[in-house]
């Protein structure tokens, strides 16, 4: 196979922080498969998620478009506001249409409850998965293409996974293939062999929660170095371009032995903030035949630019047809040329229908706007159906979503807008926005700008189920 049409395996870790990493964070967690990776591979300095939650990052990664653009908005799997809009291309699609064998192993959650939405109907063509946001490890219900389901069977599941990820590479080894695993580790619930969770258990510092975490990631980690070594066995270890992300920073919150408050690299913030600690995420690009290793791009990068820079590095052209796209090609960067890159970038998530007050940021270069969340857009009055999603899914097929109107709110004045200079002030401790009220003023209204454009989208497919 020629270089420049390279296997593909994109792996997707959930709630994962760059301070889970024991490379940053002094050997409190263990991950030497994903600390080596980085020596041999392209690495981001300043890597965004499109969203601070689940699934707006997965849509807007498989698009290269903006996740409000795309319908999927919000976690709540029983509304359908995870939804991909059936509009949609792929990165799968274009793939499988130029030859690409493809193939999704792990969590969807971009269509839990409607036939027309599943993997293999986006462009895959095969899938092992669960569909919705969050999964038991031992008690799992995976689906097999369209017509085949099994049940937990003593298995972990992130073994499961694993697994399923290797013979997918030793089946399609002799052709190209695109390979999405999506880990839902670490994402709760914190379930891990007992083994796993041991070393970390009574190191001081790290309480029952972040221990049985750190167990979780060392798994996972290892389930990434089988995948790579079954590539070295497969001989593909060198023209098969390997990405390691995740789909937003690190889950915190709780109390006492139950906290997941942890260390991640000082950021402001975590999982559901537009502070850095929600959406600046690592990201890890190996491909020995075709970039640089030991490297690092310090450049803004977001996800959706990884959907061109992935078709440029197969030397694939997106489809005439296709929609437009809101990410750029950084394959020159990732090969240390000069290059053009997005230098504004946007994010805004909240529950239910989007709030432009709450929950906002636009990055300008090294400026950065945040309009802090408020309080009232982000309660879920409806949570309680969250567990029928987890362990009941014919129940929720034969229900269909949820179409009652959104729970009432009454959300009071906004917060006044905060301004941080990130090269001066990258974990946004200081507020400079009143010594700056032209730079607030413009981004303010770029960010609005943004938001009509992006939802006058959404709203156009708010009739599509």
């Amino acid at each position: 196979m020629p270089v420049g049409r390279p296997n593909i395996v994109l792996i997707l870790a959930d709630d994962l922080g760059y301070g889970d990493f024991s490379a940053f964070n002094g050997g409190l967690s263990s991950t030497p498969v994903l600390d080596g990776l980085m020596d041999e591979s392209v690495v981001f300095s300043q890597h965004y998620a499109a969203s601070p939650v689940c699934n707006p990052s997965r849509a807007c990664l498989l698009t290269g478009r903006y996740p409000h653009r795309t319908g999927s908005i919000d976690t709540l799997e029983w509304r359908g506001l995870e939804r991909l809009a059936l509009r949609e291309r792929t990165l799968a699609d274009i793939l499988r249409a130029n030859g690409y064998a493809t193939g999704l192993v792990g969590k969807w959650h971009l269509g839990a409850f409607d036939p027309r939405y599943h993997p293999c109907r986006r462009g895959f063509d095969e899938a092992v998965c669960f569909r919705g946001g969050m999964h038991d490890y031992y008690n799992w219900r995976l689906e097999y293409g369209l017509d085949r389901v099994e049940r937990g069977d003593g298995r972990y599941l992130t073994d499961v996974w694993t697994e399923e990820a290797c013979g997918f590479i030793e089946r399609h080894r002799r052709e190209p293939f695109f390979l999405h695993i999506t880990y839902n580790a670490p994402h709760t619930p914190l379930q891990v062999p007992a083994a796993e969770a041991e070393p970390f258990m009574g190191r001081e510092g790290l309480n029952w929660a972040v221990a049985t975490l750190y167990g979780m990631v060392h798994r996972m980690d290892s389930g990434v170095g089988r995948i790579l070594e079954t590539l070295e066995h497969a001989g593909l270890r060198d023209n098969t371009l390997v990405l390691f992300t995740s789909d937003n920073g690190p889950q915190f919150g709780g109390s006492g032995s139950t906290s997941l408050d942890r260390f991640n690299c000082h950021y402001r913030g975590a999982k559901g903030s537009v502070y850095e600690g929600g959406i600046r995420v690592p990201m890890i690009a190996r491909w020995p035949d075709g970039l640089p290793d030991g490297t690092q791009v310090d450049e803004m990068v977001h996800f959706a630019d990884w959907l061109p820079t992935i078709l440029s590095l197969a030397n694939i052209a997106p489809a005439g047809d296709s929609l437009p796209l809101d990410g750029v090609n950084v394959a020159p960067l990732m090969r240390g040329e000069r290059s053009e890159v997005c230098t504004r970038r946007c994010w805004q998530w909240n529950r239910y229908t989007p709030v432009i007050e709450s929950n906002a940021a636009i990055r300008d270069g090294n400026w950065k706007l945040v309009r802090p969340a408020i309080p009232e857009t982000m309660a879920v009055p409806d949570i309680q159906w969250l567990q029928t999603c987890m362990y009941d899914h014919d129940a929720m097929v034969e229900r269909g979503v949820v179409r009652d109107p959104e729970p009432p709110r009454q959300i009071p004045p906004p917060p006044a807008p905060q301004l941080f200079n990130l090269a001066d002030d990258p974990l946004e401790q200081t507020d400079v926005a009143a010594q700056h009220p032209e730079q607030v003023s413009r981004l303010l209204r770029e960010l609005e700008n943004w938001f009509e454009d992006v939802e006058r989208d959404r709203r156009s497919i708010e009739d599509e189920w």
